[in-house]
């Protein structure tokens, strides 16, 4: 069962909780294909997090940029849609990622 609540990003400790989960979030989506700015913003709402663009577009620009993501450009319905897609540098990174997650959850979740 998953929780609808909304998450507040507003406390500074929450906040780097969350864009820490939300970075992993979209590293195991583009480790699964392609995705794009809006789906994940679906995506990520669907789990109860309320992200707005200006917070998600950064955090997808600085993963490229750190060699996370790659990015093609399509034209569709008139406007650049950004594709991003995961580097092995990035499925390098989502698998210690996933060893530190279960890791903390079997400590934690006793």
């Amino acid at each position: 069962m998953r929780c609808r609540r909304t998450i507040s990003l507003d406390d500074t400790m929450m906040r780097n909780i969350f864009l820490g989960f939300i970075r992993i979030h979209i590293l195991h989506h583009a480790n699964k294909g392609e995705i794009f700015g809006v789906w994940m913003m679906d995506e990520l709402r669907s789990h109860g997090y309320s992200i707005s663009t200006g917070t998600l577009y950064p955090i997808l620009h600085s993963l490229e940029k750190d060699g996370y993501l790659t990015k093609r450009d399509e034209v569709a319905d008139g406007k650049v849609r950004k594709y991003y897609r995961i580097t092995e540098k990035g499925i390098t990174a989502l698998e210690e990622a996933k060893k530190k997650i279960r890791e903390l959850v079997d400590e934690i979740m006793v």
